[in-house]
């Protein structure tokens, strides 16, 4: 009988808790997206770092910090090109991203590549830690979608920071949720549930 009792004040508990956290999700949600994001106060820099990748939202924001003084230079990435874009019928993504930016009035002097093609976040920080060095870059800022910014912070901080460069991150909203409703759309639970399975494999791995 204590047993049972001892059980049956548990599974009111736990159902209170679920009830609980239920009405309560909104703020619960809301505050776990704002606790995982991070987006610095940002200072001026050497350059602006375009990752790959959201070029609805990142080439926008590069253009609008660039506009404000913010870096005198906009860096892309270049992901490896699909087999269209080897052949040359498709333009690669930094051919893109380029045009985005040549159509928000960053002059082409402005815009640089780095060397060599990419395939994730961390070959993207050795991409930008050679060329921040050959270059003498002192702080950068690293501009990617909301939820990339907790992993893209960790790894470029792992590379640039014993290099003795800065790294700021700027973080950029999408266009299909935000913050404050994530959590009511498909692709911000999909985005927020892989950032962090992918932000813990990264600390293993890397």
């Amino acid at each position: 009988m204590r047993f049972l009792k001892r059980l049956l004040v548990a599974l009111v508990v736990l159902c209170l808790l679920a009830a609980a956290g239920y009405v309560f999700r909104a703020p619960l949600l809301r505050s776990a997206a704002n606790a995982w994001v991070v987006n610095d106060q940002l200072t001026s820099a050497d350059v602006i770092v375009v990752l790959g990748g959201g070029m609805e939202t990142r080439p926008f924001e590069a253009a609008r910090l660039y506009h404000l003084g913010l870096a005198p230079k906009i860096l892309l990435t270049a992901p490896k090109p699909a087999p269209a874009e080897q052949l040359g019928v498709t333009p690669t993504e930094a051919e893109i991203t380029r045009r985005i930016l040549a159509k928000k009035s960053v002059p082409d002097s402005a815009i640089v590549v780095a060397p060599g093609f990419v395939n994730n976040t961390f070959e993207e920080s050795i991409a930008v830690r050679v060329w921040a060095m050959t270059n003498h870059i002192r702080r950068v800022i690293i501009t990617t979608d909301v939820f990339h910014t907790r992993r893209a912070r960790w790894v470029f901080c792992q590379e640039l920071a014993p290099t003795g460069i800065q790294v700021e991150m700027a973080a950029v909203p999408v266009r299909e949720y935000s913050l404050t409703n994530w959590w009511q759309h498909n692709l911000g639970v999909v985005a927020f549930q892989n950032e962090i399975l992918k932000y813990a494999y990264y600390r293993f791995k890397y």
